[in-house]
């Protein structure tokens, strides 16, 4: 059904500060809260997403200028919005026929993807940048974002891995609705588990994070908010089936129990279920597998009483074999008949948030966060066998008020993470890893907003860890505005982390390498624990091109670690060396971003990235291998206009990947030795969706259509069980070209 917002009504423009800042809420017709909605200043890219009580407070952008609203894939917008509009309620209906104001003049594609004018470098992927791909899962949602590198991680499991600032993601703090989620035992795959229909938005956030998620982010943050209870719609189904024999289907049943009261159950299901291999060598191109994941949500809302609840269980199963054609996992696991894999993994998620405003005092609010997961994964890898289980329990308190006024705010609070693990590795001596991780801290973040050119963010934590022993996070972040116009950002942060060396390499485990530990007395497998620091510089710059806007920004990350545990895979082509770093280790990150609307529903985005990475081996200063230095991106977006709810919608996103520094491999048998470099290349991606009615819609894409693939992905293919084999020096595309088609049905 149709959304409408049809009437504003005055609050109040009690707040002095507010001259230049405009505060308000979103509601549905029975006056309950919409959590998640976009709102923006019409052709800017300025905007902000409703909180949990359904709040936003975005900066003014002229007296006069457009106000839209997105939400359930509906923009609507309201002009005439006077000086004395410091507060405003902004109301869901279910009917035109129902519009009491007739300032609804004008309909708004906003930009799907927002740079935030806060003091973090972030940039959300609203739902509708969700939709531009096939987006099976969180781990495939990042093709069309320029910060975000995608590829695969080995030729075997056909994982793909993310990296920002050119970090993998280990370094990278990965939280669901604000609470780490894929870390330890989820690291090579979490993000596969989680479905890309189940998600609302991503947050972004370049550099070190806030300190209230955690004292582990190093390179950046990735929060993902999944679809809300509150909002959500009857019933949505979602259909894909594609070339190399994926398929997959997405069903959510959403139910408004009572005012307070809304649940919805996600369900959903992926097989492949023939063999590929398109490029000739003996090896399946992708796993064969499925996965059922199953989660019930909750949510609770009294605004009376100032409570906001959200409960959560989750149940996943995945199952992945892998290998030669010829591998049958009931007749030739773990001999030498035929070298084959499965990675068979079964996780629980339990979850809540509540939340509580203080009525009396709006700007005052606390709320407590916990998690609890169990993730056990068996798997093997030819003659490799690997093994984990994780327990964890996650705590977060945070209280939020305001100094003086609310210029001046604040959060505080305490966390504390229990992590249990039991890892076993046969490599080829059977060896147990087995141990209790636990941290509590507390942390204090500082927010000033002078609401005219200047914010800033300053938090500290403090954190005792059982392997870490106590430890301080600063971190740094700000916001100036010299001119209209013109957004000058800078941050600065420490991480630390334990580094899961096993988990978060499986990747070499589909290889002969020996995995030798060069441990020096460190608290975990003998290793030290990972520090690093983070500083970044942005500048971002708004004009008229031809008389339409446009924007660039440019901005530089520089992460330097005082300690980082090396994976050399250059020593020798035969193992892979962990050990503390001695010497120097660095990533510098360069970053220009063109966006530009030429003419109404065409959109440009161009970025361009050059990283400098090397580490200190014990073979001398190298680069990171694996990481081209020079990467060049574009996506075009381009719909028709709406007629009778119908229209189309293209894409196409080009990605162009400089040369990059492949290992060692000169202790190999000339055959499986691998030059210096590899040879740089460039995919094209594409999808067009047909919109039949605000109901349904179908869409076909194809992704690689350039058809490039990598020769010889893997090393001694022809002798898997030999001293050559390598299936982890993955740098471009396995197969050729694939294509999909699916339909997305909503009843509203």
């Amino acid at each position: 059904m149709k959304k409408i917002f049809t009437s504003v009504f005055i609050l109040s423009a009690a707040l002095t500060y507010a001259q230049s800042t405009l505060k308000g809420k979103i509601t549905d017709q029975n006056n309950q809260p919409i959590i998640g909605a976009e709102v923006f200043w019409q052709s800017t890219d300025i905007s902000v997403i409703t909180d949990e009580k359904g709040d936003f407070e975005i900066e003014n952008y002229q007296t006069t200028s457009t106000l839209g609203v997105f939400y359930e894939n509906e923009t609507t917008t309201f002009t005439e919005l006077k000086n004395e509009f410091q507060n405003i309620t902004i109301q869901v209906k279910d009917n035109f026929e129902d519009t009491t104001l007739g300032e609804v003049v004008v309909k708004d594609r906003s930009s799907s993807l927002k740079k935030s004018k806060l003091a973090t470098n972030m940039t959300t992927m609203t739902g509708k940048e969700l939709l531009k791909a096939a987006c099976c899962n969180l781990a495939e949602s990042f093709e069309t974002n320029p910060s975000i590198d995608v590829n695969f991680s080995d030729a075997v499991t056909g994982n793909k891995q993310i990296k920002m600032l050119g970090l993998t993601s280990p370094y990278i703090l990965i939280a669901e609705e604000n609470i780490p989620s894929v870390r330890g035992a989820s690291q090579a795959f979490g993000l596969s588990f989680t479905p890309g229909t189940w998600v609302e938005s991503i947050q972004v956030t370049k550099g070190a994070g806030t300190v209230i998620n955690g004292y582990e982010s190093i390179s950046g943050q990735i929060n993902t908010e999944l679809i809300k209870p509150a909002n959500d719609v009857p019933l949505f189904v979602n259909l894909y089936g594609s070339t190399d024999s994926r398929f997959e289907g997405n069903v959510h049943l959403n139910k408004k129990l009572n005012d307070k009261w809304s649940s919805s159950l996600f369900l959903h299901g992926n097989a492949r279920v023939a063999k590929n291999d398109m490029n000739d060598d003996g090896f399946l191109d992708n796993p064969l597998g499925h996965q059922v994941n199953v989660m019930n949500r909750w949510q609770y809302q009294n605004l009376e009483k100032g409570l906001v609840g959200f409960f959560s269980a989750r149940y996943l199963n995945d199952q992945k074999q892998a290998g030669q054609i010829d591998f049958d996992k009931d007749r030739d696991k773990l001999t030498k008949n035929y070298w084959g894999s499965e990675i068979n993994t079964n996780r629980v998620d339990l979850s809540s948030k509540i939340g509580y405003v203080f009525p009396e005092m709006p700007y005052q609010s606390m709320g407590l966060q916990t998690a609890f997961s169990y993730h056990k994964q068996d798997s093997y890898f030819g003659l490799n066998q690997y093994d984990i289980e994780q327990q964890s329990f996650y705590a977060n308190y945070i209280f939020s008020s305001i100094i003086s006024n609310t210029k001046n705010k604040f959060s505080t609070g305490a966390s504390f993470t229990y992590d249990k693990f039991k890892e076993f590795v046969a490599l080829p001596t059977d060896a147990n890893y087995n141990r209790v991780d636990n941290s509590a801290g507390a942390f204090f973040e500082y927010t000033f907003d002078n609401s005219k050119n200047f914010n800033m963010i300053a938090g500290l934590r403090a954190d005792y860890h059982n392997r870490m022993g106590f430890f301080l996070t600063p971190r740094l972040h700000t916001r100036y505005t010299p001119w209209n116009g013109t957004t000058i950002k800078a941050s600065v942060g420490r991480g630390k982390r334990i580094n899961n060396i096993f988990a978060e390499n499986q990747n070499l485990f589909a290889s002969s390498r020996q995995f030798n530990i060069i441990g020096n007395g460190g608290e975990t497998y003998g290793l030290d624990p990972e520090i690093a620091w983070n500083y970044g510089f942005s500048v971002t710059q708004e004009f008229k091109l031809f008389g339409k806007k446009a924007d660039v920004t440019a901005d530089f990350y520089r992460t330097s670690f005082e300690n980082q545990i090396v994976t050399d895979i250059d020593y020798s082509a035969r193992q892979v060396r962990f050990y503390n770093l001695e010497g120097d280790s660095y990533a510098n990150s360069f970053q220009f971003d063109f966006n530009y609307n030429p003419f109404e529903h065409f959109k440009i985005r161009a970025s361009y990235k050059h990283y400098d990475i090397e580490t200190d081996y014990e073979n001398g200063k190298l680069e990171r291998p694996l990481q081209a230095k020079h990467r060049f991106f574009t996506n075009l977006e381009y719909e028709t206009h709406e007629k009778n709810g119908r229209n189309w919608r293209f894409d196409v996103t080009y990605n162009w990947i400089g040369k990059q520094r492949l290992p060692n491999t000169s202790d190999n048998l000339p055959e499986n030795q691998l030059q210096e470099y590899s040879n740089p290349f460039g995919t094209i991606n594409f999808q067009i969706t047909r919109v039949f009615s605000k109901r349904f819609e179908v869409y076909v894409g194809g992704e690689n259509v350039s058809n490039y693939q990598q020769h010889r992905v893997i090393l001694g293919a022809d002798d898997p069980f030999g001293s050559n084999f390598d299936s982890s020096i993955v740098y471009a595309p396995i197969f050729g070209q694939m294509y999909y088609a699916g339909l997305r049905f909503s009843l509203k």
